[in-house]
């Protein structure tokens, strides 16, 4: 199997915030933004494994920010992690006057996708990563912490299986 650099399969998005896209506050509505982040990422991840791929988990979304009416947001979007099937994917929002180009993070989440065959619609091997720095070595590291808390809270896995979780807690590692 192949592998591809991070920056192979980067993905930039630019939305500008609309009144149908606010609540009565004026701020841009949680849903929308969740949905802009899944296709920032879904492209990202289909860009990755050359096929389509399918949203399975999104860790939790903190909304630090409130994004008002009128601004640009950009989302953007990078494999951290590749296994077999699935991938994490880093999403990051960033906010700003629709005058200026430098925003502020408002937003960020993991996304997990797994990719598909085509026909068959079943899971297919994926591309592995190649990381290109630091930033990209700590989300590297530490997706292999979040992918088993995942699968825990899921029960995809026992308390007892995740071990890399139990090095986190007894202060042996730390990747988030």
């Amino acid at each position: 199997m192949k592998s591809k650099k991070v920056s192979e399969s980067r993905s930039i998005m630019t939305e500008m915030i609309m009144p149908n896209d606010t609540n009565p506050l004026g701020n841009l509505m949680g849903g929308n933004l969740m949905r802009w982040m899944d296709i920032a990422g879904a492209i990202c991840a289909n860009r990755h494994a050359e096929a389509f791929c399918v949203t399975v988990a999104v860790d939790q979304i903190a909304f630090y920010l409130p994004i008002k009416l009128g601004q640009v947001i950009t989302i953007e979007s990078q494999v951290t992690r590749a296994f077999n099937t699935s991938m994490e994917v880093y999403v990051k929002v960033f906010a700003a006057d629709s005058r200026s180009v430098e925003g502020k993070l408002a937003n960020h989440a993991f996304f997990s996708f797994v990719a598909l065959d085509d026909k068959t619609l079943k899971p297919i091997e994926i591309p592995h990563v190649v990381i290109e720095g630091d930033e990209q070595t700590q989300l590297y590291d530490g997706a292999l912490a979040r992918r088993e808390l995942r699968l825990l809270l899921s029960g995809r896995i026992s308390p007892q299986e995740a071990t890399i979780l139990k090095d986190v807690i007894d202060g042996k590692k730390f990747f988030f």
